[in-house]
């Protein structure tokens, strides 16, 4: 079983959430590179749950 994936980080720059390592970024251990992947806050703002396909569904749908 894999870590549970935080959905607000406190500081979601300081890990890189490519795997389920979540390495410090000065010391990624899973070959990505040297580049930090993002938490989706940082990409999608604090609603990114709201995004996807498993967000829930805000529009109501068409008859």
């Amino acid at each position: 079983m894999g870590k549970k994936f935080p959905i607000h980080s406190m500081h979601p720059e300081r890990i890189c959430w490519v795997c389920s390592k979540y390495c410090p970024t000065d010391s990624m251990r899973c070959g990505n590179g040297s580049e930090q992947s993002q938490h989706p806050v940082e990409l999608l703002g604090d609603d990114w749950m709201a995004f996807g396909l498993d967000a829930a569904e805000t529009i109501a749908p068409a008859h």
